[in-house]
């Protein structure tokens, strides 16, 4: 047995490429057996998860289990090599970076799903509703809307609120629908671009301190062109009717509008963190779900009086309709917000960052570096890869990049911030907005009806990166 154990340490040895050992006693396993075997690991997990939406698989599952096989190859093949600690520091590293966006979403998140059970949301697409707009009036707010709550909201959340406004206004208008999914998912998608709290992947620079916060809303005129240039072209597609206006009774629960401070609030916490003491963001994120749940506290506290006062009202007024909903209030709770977050969102996002870890401490990332950065300009490196973004996630592109650190100016870090963000809206499969507005518009808005659109979708891709090179010119000479 002993001697079948040395034998495949052997093969182990031989199998595992080179055998040299690099100054940081990293093993470069990009042309061994093992090292290919895990690259077609992730490439079949990255497959499974494009198809979620045929298979109704969750996207987390098959990241989850590749990131596991990997890093046990890596381990494995360390430990023959007699130096087993190296690959413990180097997952630890990895997941120290996703704990940190882990705790940061996770407020975020906490924060939202508190203001839609206060009914915010809910408030804002009934006043929508009611006010009758046409549908080419329909089709720019909701575009801009998207644009301008995505910085703060996130691109997926707003991509969702805008999508319940456009399905109940045009209910069975799957031309109209498809049109308005597609300008939702550009809008929310360039929206977020500008912003550190627009998408994961400006977050991920942001917390890296590649980016100052300030630094993204250079960003904000190239993100508008890009969002301007398709939706201009859809706009002389849609007719010029008005639909029925839809009444809707909404009432803000108590505590609304204070949390949206709060949250604020909140954000203002992390940015001082990171700007003026230099701590991690997710410290001045962490403190702000501290604000909530003692906001929460307090709402608990005072639910009792607060009611009393509604059914005194309710009851003067003789509103039966008040009192029936006064009946079902339950307090306000913040776990409960913490469990409603996104968390195959956040377990697929591990899943994408140990995977990509892993290839990387396998040697495919310096491969990758070298074969983008060094053979090409960066600026076209950084085209390609937010093209590339349309098909692969922009997640994983974002943190090879960030973790590959190809030395490049500061101009180009935004660029590829730009192009990961935006680069997404040219499949509907490209982000993550798109694709939850897939399976909430199901039939109306579909990946064939999104393709059609990717020629006008691709000119505001290449009008955005050439208003940055135009506008920002001067920080392609800088370097951090």
């Amino acid at each position: 047995m002993t001697r079948k154990w040395s034998l495949c340490a052997a093969m182990m040895a031989v199998l595992a490429s080179p055998a040299a050992l690099a100054a940081t006693g990293q093993l470069d396993l990009t042309g061994s057996v093992w090292g290919l075997l895990a690259l077609a690991i992730f490439t079949v997990a990255y497959l499974l998860v494009t198809a979620e939406e045929y298979l109704h698989l969750r996207k987390s599952i098959p990241v989850l289990v590749a990131a596991g096989i990997i890093w046990v190859l890596i381990g494995w093949i360390y430990m023959q090599q007699g130096i087993p600690g190296v690959t413990e520091a180097a997952f630890r590293h990895n997941l120290l970076e996703y704990a940190e966006l882990l705790l940061f979403l996770l407020v975020a998140m906490t924060y939202i799903n508190a203001m839609e059970e206060r009914r915010l949301f809910d408030t804002l697409r009934a006043w929508m509703i009611r006010r009758g707009f046409s549908y080419k009036a329909l089709f720019w707010l909701t575009g801009f809307l998207s644009f301008f709550i995505s910085p703060i909201a996130d691109n997926l959340t707003t991509a969702l609120l805008m999508c319940a406004v456009v399905t109940k206004v045009a209910e069975g208008d799957k031309r109209f629908i498809n049109l308005c999914c597609i300008n939702i998912v550009i809008a929310a998608n360039a929206g977020g671009a500008f912003s550190p709290f627009g998408d994961i992947t400006t977050l991920m620079v942001w917390q890296a301190g590649i980016v100052k916060f300030n630094e993204f809303f250079i960003l904000f005129v190239p993100a508008l062109v890009n969002y301007l240039v398709p939706a201009l072209a859809m706009n002389f597609f849609i007719e010029n009717r008005k639909p029925a206006a839809r009444y809707e009774e909404v009432d803000l629960k108590r505590g609304a509008i204070r949390i949206v401070l709060l949250f604020l609030l909140t954000i203002a916490s992390a940015v001082a963190c990171h700007s003026l003491l230099h701590l991690p963001p997710v410290l001045g994120m962490m403190t702000g779900l501290g604000y909530l749940q003692c906001f929460g506290y307090f709402l608990r506290r005072t639910l009792p009086s607060s009611l009393a006062r509604k059914r005194a009202l309710a009851i003067k007024r003789g509103d039966d309709e008040a009192l029936k909903r006064l009946g079902s209030v339950v307090p306000f709770d913040v776990f409960s917000r913490v469990a409603r977050a996104e968390w195959d969102t956040l377990l697929f996002f591990y899943g994408v960052v140990m995977c990509v870890g892993g290839l990387g401490y396998m040697g495919y990332l310096a491969l990758m570096s070298d074969l983008l950065y060094n053979s090409w300009d960066a600026v076209y490196a950084n085209i390609t890869l937010g093209v590339l973004s349309a098909i692969i996630d922009n997640i994983p592109v974002m943190f090879a990049v960030l973790t590959m650190q190809p030395e490049m100016s500061h101009g180009n870090w935004l660029l590829i911030t730009l192009t990961a963000g935006v680069g997404g809206s040219l499949l509907s499969i490209g982000s993550a907005a798109g694709v939850a507005l897939m399976g909430q518009a199901r039939g109306m808005y579909t990946f064939a009806g999104h393709l059609k659109w990717a020629p006008v979708i691709a000119l505001g891709y290449v009008a955005s990166i050439l208003v940055h090179l135009w506008l920002n010119s001067e920080s392609f000479n800088v370097y951090g």
